[in-house]
């Protein structure tokens, strides 16, 4: 029973670890799961690290993104069976990285001392496996844990510096500091209590500072959810009611300066009405100085490919393909070997080809943005490209997928991170929720109910200015533990020639 136990404290981090991510909110929760998982691995060897580490993982995927099947098997056509295996798959693949996480910190400095683990090998390597899961393999930076502290001092006071891989890794510190405040020495044990406030007091402190100034008058904007069914979308007999669904809304708001439309809430492609209902929409449009923004699916039809667009409808109108693909919901990876999952997911437009990079930023409103399209906005790095030049952030997202899941929280959950991140504006337009305005800070001003028709109208403020993270980006933070753990590897060894 004493040889379970570090298993049962890693299971009980990953099942816990949910619960500190909306919609519950549990924030303090996120050191406490991190607390139990580094207990776990303190005393392992390296398999076993590994071990305990996968466990978590499989608890903290397993609850946290178990709204992948209701994706699979509700929207996307899949069998119970089908969903389910393809779940499974996937969770057992994201929880490789708290495995690797703790394979690599134990077979470091496994025979170190327990300091030099808590406070630097496991938040480090904690850290840079999730940085990794956002671009290695998985492409999928869903439940970080540093996203979960976008309301504490920790998020207000660090995301705009280090960004919420920074904010990750303070969560992580904390962990290990109180595993040292267990510590038999009395010396030890404050000192950890100390630093633990000295933290806490100093991101109370950043979050006082304010990173980034106003560019301009404030303007209104409205953005439209339309709360069109999933499965009726893309009905070639309701694309007109579509239409006129959307034109609706937007006479009514008139005296926006700007109005934002869901991602694809034309159900057609670019070039079948840019000549007509369009062009005729612009027109309407114009006299009364509302620019707009819209989400429609493109086909270039000199190559053949198809995009995931964001079209302004303005003075000088502009384009955006989205970038950052949904992995087996816009495209396939390694298509030969997982070919067989498009004969399974009914999955509409489930072929888009990759924006380029260093696309010219839309016009809207007066100012540039920094745009972005559904999942785009769970990467942090994603909106660094259009800023500082960009006066505000908008996302056009489907969230329709998820349905009434936990998913649509963490998504806007994530998005309010990039707003802090920024130091900016978030204007977020979905067809079913949560339709929302977020500010500089990270709050949301005003939302709308989920699966409702519903127009939220907020003022905003174009801002100027860099945060530090807009400037370094990830690399200061992943930069730095990678020379922190090969210092204190260097450092051990030579001590351990000496001895």
């Amino acid at each position: 029973m004493r040889r379970l136990i570090p298993y049962l404290l890693a299971l009980l981090g990953g099942l816990l670890l949910p619960l500190a991510f909306a919609p519950f909110g549990w924030s303090w929760l996120a050191p406490v799961c991190l607390f139990l998982l580094f207990a776990s691995w303190l005393n392992a060897t390296p398999l076993q690290a590994l071990a305990r580490g996968y466990l978590f993982g499989m608890a903290q995927f397993g609850v946290g993104i178990s709204w992948v099947y209701n994706s699979m098997h509700d929207y996307g056509g899949a069998s119970a069976l089908e969903a389910g295996g393809l779940t499974a798959l996937f969770v057992l693949i994201l929880s490789c990285y708290p495995g690797l996480a703790g394979w690599l910190a134990v077979r470091l400095f496994g025979g170190r001392g327990k300091h030099i683990k808590l406070l630097v090998a496991f938040p480090a390597s904690w850290v840079i496996f999730e940085w990794l899961r956002g671009w290695f393999i998985a492409d999928f930076p869903w439940l970080q844990v540093g996203s979960s502290q976008v309301e504490t001092p920790l998020g207000q006071g660090l995301a705009p510096l280090f960004g919420v891989h920074g904010v990750s890794l303070t969560v992580a510190l904390l962990a290990g500091l109180g595993l040292s405040v267990l510590d038999r020495s009395d010396w030890k044990r404050r000192g950890a209590m100390m630093s633990i406030g000295i933290i806490i007091v100093s991101c109370a402190w950043l979050a006082r500072i304010q990173w980034t100034q106003p560019a301009g008058p404030p303007f209104k904007a409205a953005l439209l959810q339309g709360n069109i069914p999933q499965n009726q979308k893309w009905q070639p007999e309701f694309q007109l009611a579509t239409l006129e669904l959307y034109a609706g809304m937007t006479r009514s708001h008139w005296d926006a300066r700007l109005v934002v439309w869901p991602e694809t809430a034309i159900p057609a492609y670019y070039h079948q009405v840019k000549d007509t209902w369009l062009a005729d929409f612009r027109k309407e449009a114009a006299p009364h100085n509302t620019d707009l923004i819209i989400g429609i699916p493109w086909y270039d039809m000199t190559i053949g490919h198809y995009y995931n667009a964001m079209v302004s409808v303005t003075e000088n109108p502009g384009k955006y393909f989205k970038r950052h693909l949904v992995p087996f919901g816009e495209y396939l990876p390694f298509r030969h070997v997982f070919g067989w999952v498009l004969n399974i997911l009914e999955i509409p437009l489930s072929d888009f080809t990759r924006g380029e990079e260093g696309q010219e930023p839309i016009q809207a409103a007066g100012y540039p943005i920094a745009a972005s399209i559904c999942y785009e906005d769970v990467f942090g790095h994603e909106a660094r490209d259009a800023l500082p030049q960009a006066g505000y952030l908008v996302n056009v997202t489907n969230d329709s997928w998820f349905g009434n899941s936990m998913a649509p929280h963490q998504h806007v959950q994530m998005a309010r991170m990039r707003a802090l991140e920024s130091g900016r504006y978030l204007l977020r337009a979905t067809n079913t929720g949560i339709t929302a305005v977020i500010s500089p800070r990270g709050q949301i001003i005003t939302q709308a109910p989920m699966f409702q028709q519903a127009v939220i109208v907020a003022e905003i403020t174009p801002m100027s200015g860099s945060t530090p993270y807009i400037r370094f980006g990830d690399w200061l933070v992943i930069g730095g533990l990678v020379a922190l753990l090969v210092f204190f590897k260097v450092k051990s060894e030579k001590i351990s020639e000496m001895d």
